[in-house]
């Protein structure tokens, strides 16, 4: 009998499974994301709808201390910048914003926790972050608002002082390094260096003034008029922060009915950029209190009015589409590797204006 022909190979299914996870995954991304689109771009209250774009943030709890009652801790950490903080391209003043507008719909949240531990940075990104904790502490046409008090970390100079005037209570340790109350415009003139290889430059220009703040230029080529219109929009935005400080600090002594600390009379004259501990800054009215971030909360329990309250924070949600979003970068792209010294030095931009301590200039 001639032999039984060999029976059929049977085909893999291994490929099969890996295709279906896939798919899975694909139409879990895609799901995911309408379903985030939908919340985070419309939006309703009161009936009305509205169309919102910023962060995805989710609530995580820091202390849990099974209350009806909620305290929004918001960071304030590092340079205060405009720029992008990560792949989001969401800044800080966007995430500082988007969490201010939720801690403000929450009705649960009855105060918030400014943790602010930052040397400052750019004048408008810290004026910016200014006018949101003013606008939240204040409400609607000055009513509805809830109190946001400051506690000061390790460093709360300059811009970081800024962002911490408009609250309604300033909680610094004794050790803090705060004030710095000051502007300052960083630029290089490195005509001297070019001279020495030999490179001139070679400029056009269609006013005496375009190339004002120019390091190519001899000292002697800057002219008297120019220092002088520098020197005036420094005075100006150094006149908005002494402003801002007087502001906030007034209307935190009638908010608080007298308690706290007022500004010392001689206020300005330490208002000259110099740093100042907590201890100091207390003895002059810039903060109402020396204490922890525990003394913080203890004082928002207080003036919020409030026995108990859960300790919460807002995070950026991440999801499956910022997953295949990573791969979906181009190959090209630039990458940038960091490597950590144990200083975080800020990156200063000829012509911008900051507020910041002169020790982070160098």
């Amino acid at each position: 009998m001639p032999p039984a022909p060999p029976a059929p190979r049977r085909g893999g299914r291994g490929w099969m499974i890996v295709a279906l996870v896939l798919l899975a995954l694909l139409l879990l991304s895609v799901f995911g994301n309408l379903s985030q689109f939908t919340s985070s771009v419309v939006h309703v209250k009161g009936g009305r709808t509205h169309a919102t774009a910023g962060p995805r943030l989710i609530e995580a709890v820091l202390e849990d201390h099974d209350a009806i009652n909620k305290i929004a801790v918001i960071n304030v950490d590092g340079i205060i910048s405009s720029r992008a903080i990560d792949q989001s391209g969401f800044t800080m003043v966007d995430l500082i914003k988007a969490q201010l507008a939720l801690a403000q719909e929450d009705r649960r949240v009855k105060a918030v926790i400014l943790k602010v531990d930052s040397p400052g940075g750019e004048v408008l990104a810290s004026d910016e972050i200014f006018h949101a904790v003013k606008d939240f502490q204040d409400g609607e046409d000055g009513k509805g608002g809830k109190p946001v008090i400051a506690a000061m970390g390790n460093l709360a100079a300059s811009g970081g002082y800024y962002v911490s005037a408009p609250c309604q209570w300033i909680v610094a340790n004794e050790l803090t390094i705060t004030g710095s109350i000051g502007v300052i415009l960083h630029s290089w003139n490195y005509r001297g260096l070019m001279d020495k290889v030999g490179l001139a430059p070679d400029v056009y220009k269609s006013g005496r003034f375009k190339d004002m703040l120019s390091g190519a230029r001899s000292r002697d080529e800057i002219p008297v008029e120019e220092r002088a219109m520098v020197q005036a929009l420094i005075d100006e935005v150094y006149g908005k922060f002494k402003g801002v400080v007087a502001e906030g600090r007034e209307a935190a002594h009638e908010r608080n009915n007298g308690e706290g600390q007022a500004l010392a009379e001689d206020w300005e004259q330490y208002a000259d950029g110099r740093i100042l501990s907590g201890t100091e800054a207390l003895k002059h009215g810039f903060i109402d209190e020396l204490g922890s971030f525990d003394k913080a909360v203890e004082r928002t329990k207080i003036i919020a009015d409030i026995k108990e309250a859960n300790l919460i924070k807002y995070e950026q949600r991440y999801d499956l589409g910022d997953f295949f979003r990573i791969f979906g970068e181009s190959k090209t792209e630039a990458r940038t590797v960091k490597v950590d010294l144990g200083l975080d030095t800020p990156k200063l931009e000829a012509g911008r204006l900051y507020f910041l301590p002169p020790t982070l200039l160098h």
